[in-house]
């Protein structure tokens, strides 16, 4: 994926956002790696606080890391907000990053209306990646339509 929009264009279409995932990368664990990531995303829903922030959170032992995307999908579900409108991810990095396969499945489905809106950033330059979750992972395993709404947190 190339980037396709810019930082400021994403700023003016989703106040808060950017900031939002910069703040929670600013919270990153990540004595191992030094890879700070940080995630937001965001709810038009008039529930609660309208961005959800999660960041990347290290262990000693590596299989218990835990990402900033999923960090932050799994706060929303915790908190019973409905379906986001868009993600932002941000990293210390050249060129953005795209998230992990694990990330990229449970950002799928939390899409469940197939809406969102993934917007990938670094600090280090304006360059910003938009996609939507098909892009990220096009075939994903999901559950048919109908199990799917039976079994969904999104609500």
């Amino acid at each position: 994926m190339k980037a396709n929009t810019t930082r400021a264009a994403v700023e003016h279409a989703y106040p808060g956002l950017v900031a939002a995932a910069e703040a929670a990368m600013a919270r990153a664990h990540a004595p191992h790696s030094h890879f700070r990531v940080g995630a937001a995303l965001q709810f038009d829903d008039g529930r609660g606080e309208r961005f959800v922030p999660g960041c990347n959170v290290e262990s000693d032992v590596y299989g218990l890391t835990i990402c900033a995307e999923r960090n932050a999908v799994f706060a929303a579900v915790a908190q019973g907000r409905g379906h986001p409108s868009a993600i932002a991810v941000i990293a210390d990095t050249d060129e953005p990053v795209a998230p992990c396969g694990a990330c990229r499945q449970w950002l799928h489905e939390c899409d469940v209306e197939r809406r969102l809106r993934v917007f990938l950033l670094t600090r280090r330059s304006d360059a910003v990646r938009e996609c939507g979750t098909d892009d990220l992972l096009p075939e994903a395993f999901a559950l048919d339509a109908e199990e799917r709404a039976a079994r969904n947190p999104w609500r």
